[in-house]
């Protein structure tokens, strides 16, 4: 039998403001993407729950390409496994839009295809059924 929850998507998306910038070359560090994806997977919770839940663990995490300030990210979480209280989820964090300082400080771009900066799978656990 299978439950309608697994295949939930949820995504979100923010823009990564200069402020952010912790290394040479504006660019972000990678637990950056790992709080916006704890962000999407609240979400997740709230709407296959109706609570918050807590983050239980991350099996997989792949930083595959640089997160830069000035970016906007695509943040998206799909729900793979219910179990009695835990919920798996893949996470991917995907550059949308990036800027172009290069031509001028407040230029941008949408970029033709994302560019996958980072990806997860992680555990959360919520209340037991009332």
């Amino acid at each position: 039998m299978s439950d309608s929850r697994v295949g939930l998507t949820v995504t979100h998306r923010r823009y990564v403001p200069y402020s952010h910038a912790h290394y040479a070359g504006n660019l972000v560090d990678g637990a950056y993407a790992l709080g916006l994806f704890g962000d999407v997977a609240t979400e997740v919770c709230i709407r296959t729950d109706g609570d918050e839940g807590l983050f239980a663990s991350y099996s997989d995490v792949q930083f595959k390409a640089p997160m830069k300030a000035g970016d906007v990210l695509e943040v998206v979480a799909t729900v793979t496994r219910v179990g009695t209280r835990s919920r798996t989820i893949d996470f991917a964090a995907r550059v949308v839009c990036r800027g172009r300082p290069d031509k001028s400080e407040s230029a941008a771009e949408v970029l033709a295809e994302p560019i996958v900066a980072v990806t997860a799978t992680g555990t959360v656990v919520v209340p037991p059924a009332a």
